[in-house]
């Protein structure tokens, strides 16, 4: 399901944990996906600064599958979704 919804965002990725968790402070993330194959190390922040901030996370469970889905050649360890810009008059 995750991996779907990634590739349908495409452009509206934000691929990385570092670029990630600063999107995620700025308030432009909808959602955060990890995959769970990824060094704790690197993900836990992400995962910490989600739930400190309300943001819905979601687990995957292969890093290359989320990194291929995001049109990569290489693994990604979190994956965040920028939240959609609605006009209002």
């Amino acid at each position: 399901m995750s991996y779907e919804k990634v590739t349908q965002s495409k452009s509206h990725l934000i691929i990385g944990t570092k670029q990630t968790i600063k999107a995620m402070e700025n308030g432009e993330i909808s959602e955060v996906i990890i995959a769970s194959d990824a060094d704790p190390r690197v993900t836990q922040k992400v995962a910490e600064t989600a739930n400190e901030l309300g943001v819905t996370c979601h687990s995957v469970d292969s890093k290359k599958k989320l990194g291929r889905a995001c049109g990569i050649d290489v693994g990604a360890s979190a994956v965040a979704i920028k939240k959609t810009v609605s006009l209002s008059s």
